[in-house]
C-alpha cells in the first residue's frame, strides 16, 4: 500500500462539489445526476481531461485468464475511489486523475475464475468515520479506512461457509450494500456442479466484521419455499446467488436480491419443481434479513436466467416501486411494500423439454406491460444471408420462440445466456419516470450429451457444442439490429423510443450500463466497437460518440471537482470479456474545455 498524506485534504473537509456517492449514483440505483454544465447543446465539445492507467490488462496469454475493468468509481468529496480486475483499490484526486493511494489486497491468482473482475466498491460513513468496503474475486470481505486506504478489517466468507468445497469458485465480483450499521453482501458462487457452495447472502457489523444476519437462498426444511423443492434435494445446493448488486430502500428497512439460476444452471432433472427462490426478486427487512416477499420471475430455470442486475427504485404518484430488468428482456415492476405488480403478469405456455429427466414448469410469467425490449424468438427466416458460416451452423438447428429448452439436438436459444439486459442495468430519470435499458440480441446454440451411462445429462461446454450464435467476427448470426437503448415510460409501460445501440446501421453487442443527466443526456459506453456515445434523453438521438482505447464494458459515472467545480464524466475502457480481443487498463475522464 502506497500512502500520499499530503493530498487527503479533499475528503476530510466538506465539498461544494456534486457526488457520486454509491455504484448506481445513489441508493436507489437510479444512475442520475442532476448535474447539467455538459447538456445537449455542448456534449460535443466534451474532451479528455486525465486518464489513468492501472497496469493491469490481461488477455489471457500470459496469465490464464482476462481481466474485465467493468468498475463505476465513486467520486466522494473530491476523491475518486475504484478498484480494479485484480481487486486492488485506487484513489484518485477527482480533478487531476493523481494517484492518492492504493491498496493491494494480493489477489489469489491461483485460483480459477472465469474473468479477472470486479465492478466497484461501496462508501459508508457515519460522519468521523469514513469507510470503503468491498469483496475480493477468491471470497474475502474488507473494510478500509477512506481518507488513507489503511484496512481496518478483513474476513473470509469462504471459513465455515465453503469449506465443504474448497476447489469450487465463490467470491465478490459486485459492491456490497449497507443499511445502517450493516454491510450486506451477495456473492459469485459456482453452479456448474448441483453442490456447490452455499448463495446464501449475509449482512455483517461495519465496526468489526462480525456476521449479523443470513438469507436462505434455497430454504431448509420448514423454511417458506422448502416444498417447491423435491425430497432432499435442497441439501448443499448451490446458485440462487446474489452476484448483481443490491439494492437498499433505507426509508423503509428493505433491501432487494436479485438472484440467480439453481444449480445448475442447464439442467434441472434433479431439482423438480419451481426451486424457490432461484431467479427472484427478494425484499428483505434490511435490518433482520427477513422475508417480506418475493416474485419468482423464471420457474425452474434451465437457460441460465440469472436476475443479472441491480434493482430500480422509483415512484409514481406517490407509491414506491422497484423495477428489475431481465436477460430474458422484460422488465418486471412491482410495488416495493408489498410486491404487487405494477402491470398484471401472465403465467404463458411454454415449451416442454424432451432431455431425460427434465421436467421444465409448465409456463412462465410475462409482464403485461412493458412489452420485451430484447428478442427472445428465433426462426430460420432471420438469418443473415452474407454469412455462409452462420448458413452452415443454422443446418439441423432447432429454433423456437420465448423459453425454447436446449434439447438433445443443437438448439438456438433467445436471448443467450448474457441478454437481453445484463449486469449494466437500467438507468432512471426521476423528473419523466423514464427508464432507460441497454439490451443486445445474441442468442446461444447448445445441446444437452450424457455425461457418462450413469449420470443426467448437462450441457456440454467448448466447441461447436456449445456457443454463442455469431460469427468468427462477433456478429450476431441473425438480421440486425443487434443492440438497442430503449427509455420506457414507467406511467404507462410503452416505450417513450428505441434506438440502435452500437454501429448505425447493425447495433451492437454490448455489455455494460448507461447513466442519465439532467443535462438531458444519456450516456454509455458498453458496445463492442469501442465507442462512447450520448444520446438525447427526450429522442434517443445520437449526439455525441467518441473513440475509446478499447470498449468500455462498464458503466460510467459523473460529478464535479476541482477549481470551479466542473463536470467531469468517467468511464473504465477495459475491452476484453467475451465480446472484444483487445484489453486495456484505462480509466478515462471527459469535461468541456
Amino acid at each position: 500500500m502506497r500512502l500520499v498524506l499530503l493530498c487527503l485534504a479533499p475528503i476530510l473537509g466538506l465539498s461544494q462539489a456534486q457526488d457520486w456517492t454509491h455504484y448506481g449514483a445513489d441508493a436507489t440505483g437510479s444512475k442520475y445526476s442532476p448535474l447539467r454544465q455538459i447538456h445537449r447543446r455542448n456534449v460535443t465539445k466534451l474532451t479528455i481531461a486525465w486518464t489513468y492507467s492501472t497496469g493491469e490488462a490481461s488477455d489471457g496469454k500470459t496469465l490464464p485468464i482476462r481481466t474485465a475493468f467493468e468498475a463505476t468509481p465513486l467520486a466522494i468529496g473530491g476523491v475518486l475511489f475504484f478498484t480494479t480486475p485484480f481487486n486492488r483499490v485506487i484513489a484518485l484526486d477527482a480533478a487531476t486523475g493523481k494517484e492518492l493511494w492504493t491498496y493491494d489486497p494480493k489477489l489469489d491468482r491461483t485460483r480459477t475464475y472465469s474473468l479477472y473482475i470486479s465492478r466497484g466498491l461501496t462508501y459508508w460513513t457515519n460522519g468521523p468515520l469514513k469507510r470503503i468496503l468491498f469483496g475480493t474475486l477468491d471470497g474475502r470481505l474488507l473494510c478500509l479506512n477512506a481518507p488513507d486506504g489503511a484496512l481496518v478489517w478483513e474476513i473470509s466468507l469462504r471459513a465455515n461457509f465453503a469449506d465443504k468445497f474448497p476447489t469450487r469458485g465463490y467470491g465478490v465480483t459486485s459492491p456490497p450494500a449497507t443499511y445502517k450499521n450493516l454491510v450486506i453482501a451477495g456473492s459469485l458462487a459456482s453452479d456448474g456442479e448441483p453442490q456447490g457452495p452455499s448463495g446464501d447472502v449475509r449482512a455483517f457489523d461495519i465496526a468489526t466484521g462480525k456476521p449479523v444476519w443470513r438469507f436462505h437462498v434455497v430454504p431448509g426444511p420448514g423454511e417458506f419455499g422448502h416444498d417447491t423443492w423435491p425430497p432432499g434435494s435442497t441439501v448443499d445446493r448451490g446458485g440462487a446467488n446474489a452476484w448483481a448488486p443490491l439494492t437498499v430502500d433505507e426509508p423503509n428497512d428493505l433491501v432487494f436480491l436479485p438472484l440467480t439460476s439453481p444449480a445448475t444452471d442447464r439442467f434441472g432433472g434433479d431439482r423438480h419443481g419451481d426451486n424457490l427462490f432461484g431467479n427472484s426478486l427478494v425484499a428483505l427487512c434490511a435490518s433482520t434479513g427477513e422475508r417480506v416477499w418475493h416474485q419468482q420471475l423464471v420457474r425452474h430455470d434451465i437457460w441460465d436466467y440469472d436476475l443479472p442486475a441491480q434493482p430500480n427504485l422509483f415512484s409514481l404518484k406517490g407509491q414506491p416501486y422497484v423495477g428489475q430488468v431481465t436477460k430474458m428482456g422484460l422488465l418486471f415492476l412491482f410495488n416495493r411494500l408489498t410486491g404487487a405488480p405494477l402491470f398484471p403478469i401472465e403465467q404463458r405456455p411454454v415449451p416442454a423439454s424432451a432431455v431425460p429427466g427434465e421436467k421444465t414448469a409448465p409456463t412462465q410469467p410475462f409482464p403485461s406491460l412493458p412489452p420485451p425490449f430484447a428478442r427472445n424468438s428465433f426462426t430460420p427466416e432471420e438469418i443473415r444471408t452474407d454469412s455462409p458460416y452462420c448458413q452452415a451452423l443454422l443446418k439441423d438447428l432447432t429454433t423456437g420462440g420465448p423459453y425454447t429448452p436446449v434439447g438433445m439436438k443443437t438448439t438456438v436459444v433467445f436471448p443467450g445466456t448474457n441478454g437481453g439486459a445484463n449486469w449494466g442495468g437500467a438507468s432512471i430519470d426521476p423528473r419523466t419516470n423514464t427508464l432507460y435499458v441497454n439490451s443486445m440480441d445474441v442468442g446461444i446454440f447448445a445441446r444437452m450429451v450424457m455425461r457418462n451411462a450413469r449420470e443426467m445429462p448437462r450441457s456440454r461446454g467448448g466447441g461447436t457444442i456449445d456457443g454463442r450464435f455469431w460469427d468468427k467476427d462477433l456478429k450476431p448470426c441473425q438480421k440486425p439490429p443487434w443492440g438497442h437503448l430503449t427509455a420506457i415510460n414507467l406511467h404507462t409501460g410503452s416505450f417513450r423510443w428505441q434506438s440502435i445501440l452500437g454501429s448505425p446501421k447493425t447495433g451492437s453487442p454490448n455489455i455494460g450500463g448507461s447513466i442519465v443527466t439532467a443535462g438531458g443526456l444519456v450516456l454509455i459506453g458498453a458496445t463492442n466497437d469501442s465507442r462512447f456515445r450520448a444520446f438525447h434523453s427526450g429522442t434517443g438521438k445520437l449526439l455525441w460518440e467518441t473513440p475509446l482505447p478499447a470498449s468500455a464494458f462498464a458503466t460510467p459515472m459523473t460529478y464535479t471537482a476541482g477549481p470551479g467545480n466542473k463536470q467531469f464524466i468517467v468511464v473504465a475502457a477495459g475491452g476484453g470479456n467475451d465480446y472484444q480481443d483487445s484489453v486495456s487498463d484505462k480509466l478515462i475522464a471527459f469535461r468541456l474545455p
